[in-house]
């Protein structure tokens, strides 16, 4: 067979890179020249390597990615250990799939080896990464085609090398992408390890950032730092938000700052491109900022009993130990219709519907978020059921972020007027200085529910 289009292109960026700067990142400088020898060396020092599985485990830092390129380019799968895992998971997935684990240590060891070239390469790479466990313990997704796919698609400017700011954990699927694109396309990597929007900010004034990506929350930090009014921000060419549901005046807010560069995905770990919205999509027509948009080539989605399901080139290949998923359809999760365009709009995540009331009445906690979050003083909002008296039943609950003095009752009585429904109005309005949120940005909801739900024997009443 013939040898990986992903792999062929990579090693070819990297070796005609020379001089130029791959990283900027917290340790320093890497150019691609100095990238592709660390690529070989890591690749010797897995010379040795057991077994079918190599697992990384590591900070942001170029070893990172350049540890999964050498250990494809040695047959390996690569297990890329979520950044949000939990104990108790991280050690499941390595006993499940018997990985050999490489971790920052292990990075710098290897990373000490003589340098040695493929003889060949192996016709296709397959990354497996753990879904996020925001919702329980984490599945194993099986990638390989979305690599070639991405080696087609990711092509250097003519205008010349971007600027990519990555935040996300190089173990998560939007870092790891972002990455290996940046080095397809010749461009150059801000790589941090955490996110902060002060240094965000910074970055992007400095390295005259041409592209990032951000979870809601983290756009969140941004739009309200007290830095943001001094930024030259005039250098962005491309502001991507996704990974958890967008509030549509946080996207406006977005749009009034960056200009018309700003736009939205939809997707899945186990089905990275689904949707996708341009700011051109959106310009006069503010009824869209609540849609995710249309579905992307190559992609289908219907909706069945109120889920999204999906098929198409961007599918996993199936869940590892599980019979590949082919042609069939997979079901997301989330709650969505279609309108008439073809747009698409989220409800919520079938875990997060809240079912309250004395006839049942299903919420959907995302549309008590974004009522919360119109109110001028809020910030940030994170909505979830809590057990009614006795446990029996759901009650709304809301966690708010508040510039300036608010009491519980206005902010029922706005999500009232918002919404119409005595249902959508918290029972409990709790207010904090910030949301706690996982590693890959989304707000942790299941730390929020768990208080609540000690002492019972599920997670819904």
């Amino acid at each position: 067979m013939a040898p990986s289009f992903f792999l062929t292109r990579v090693l070819a960026a990297l070796e005609q890179g020379g001089s130029a700067v791959l990283f900027h990142h917290d340790d320093g400088v890497t150019t691609y020249r100095e990238a592709h020898e660390i690529l070989l060396r890591l690749y010797t020092g897995l010379g040795d390597a057991d077994g079918d599985v190599v697992a990384i485990d590591a900070r942001n830092r170029p070893e990172t990615v350049l540890a999964q390129l050498s250990a494809q380019l040695r047959g390996f799968e690569v297990l890329l250990v979520a950044a949000s895992s939990s104990r108790p998971a991280r050690a499941a997935v390595l006993t499940s799939t018997g990985a050999v684990l490489l971790t920052d240590n292990d990075l710098d060891r290897l990373a000490g080896a003589g340098t040695s070239t493929p003889d060949s390469l192996p016709d296709g790479v397959t990354t497996v990464f753990p879904s996020g466990g925001t919702t329980g313990a984490p599945k194993l997704i099986r990638h390989s085609g979305i690599y070639d796919g991405m080696a087609h698609i990711f092509a250097p400017d003519p205008a010349g090398p971007g600027r990519i700011l990555v935040t996300a954990p190089l173990t998560h699927m939007t870092g790891n992408a972002a990455v290996l694109g940046a080095i397809l396309c010749g461009n150059t990597v801000v790589l941090r390890n955490a996110f902060h929007a002060e240094q965000l900010l910074t970055d992007i004034a400095e390295y005259r950032v041409t592209s990032l990506s951000l979870t809601p929350p983290r756009l969140s930090a941004v739009l309200d730092s007290p830095a943001l009014a001094a930024t030259d921000v005039s250098s962005v060419r491309s502001l991507s938000l996704g990974a958890a549901p967008l509030s549509p005046r946080r996207l406006a807010d977005a749009l009034a700052v960056f200009g018309p560069v700003v736009g939205q995905g939809y997707g899945l770990t186990e089905a990275p491109m689904i949707a996708s919205i341009s700011a051109a999509e959106l310009t006069g027509r503010p009824e869209r900022l609540g849609s995710v948009g249309r579905i992307v080539p190559g992609m289908e989605a219907r909706i069945e009993a109120g889920q999204v399901l999906v098929r198409g080139l961007s599918m996993m290949d199936g869940y590892h130990g599980e019979p590949p998923i082919g042609d069939g359809w997979l079901p997301t999760g989330d709650l969505g219709s279609f309108d008439e365009e073809g747009y698409l709009y989220l409800s919520d995540r079938i875990g997060d519907v809240i079912v309250t009331g004395e006839h049942g009445t299903k919420v959907a906690s995302t549309a008590v978020e974004h009522a919360l979050l119109a109110h001028p003083l809020v910030t940030a909002a994170a909505v979830f059921g809590v057990p009614g008296p006795g446990g029996e039943g759901e009650l709304v609950h809301a966690v708010v972020v508040a510039t300036g003095p608010l009491a519980p009752g206005d902010l029922r009585d706005h999500v009232r007027a918002e919404l119409g429904g005595e249902h959508f109005v918290p029972s409990e309005v709790e207010f904090t200085t910030a949301l706690p949120l996982t590693a890959v940005g989304k707000v942790d909801k299941r730390s929020l529910r768990e208080p609540f739900w000690a002492g019972h024997d599920r997670g819904i009443a």
